[in-house]
């Protein structure tokens, strides 16, 4: 169940972390209301997910998710860059995700 929560943290943070940029500095209301209640619930699943999850690996993987999926949605809503460098990079963070969760599953 850990990991479900994970999860979840982790998609919540790409909410927040998209929220942002239509808070325009946190300057309008509704956009900025729910991107604070997506902060709240992000953090909040997270604590739950640490309850049964190695603490660094559960933070790894939960910036992961964010820091992925919050670029490809830049890319898609706000055009930003698609080079292949930056490909790249979010292919490691995807692999490093893969890896920690495999090796959390070998601690048990």
């Amino acid at each position: 169940m850990g990991w479900s929560y994970l999860f979840l943290a982790g998609l919540l943070e790409i909410a927040w972390a998209v929220g942002l940029k239509y808070t325009h500095g946190l300057t309008r209301l509704w956009p900025s209301v729910w991107t604070i209640a997506g902060m709240i619930a992000s953090f909040w699943f997270l604590a739950i997910a640490v309850r049964t999850l190695p603490l660094g690996t559960a933070y790894a993987v939960w910036t992961g998710i964010g820091v992925i999926g919050t670029t490809a949605l830049g890319m898609v809503l706000f055009d930003e860059p698609r080079d292949a460098v930056r490909l790249l990079c979010i292919v490691l963070i995807f692999s490093g995700i893969v890896g920690l969760k495999l090796s959390a599953a070998t601690d048990r």
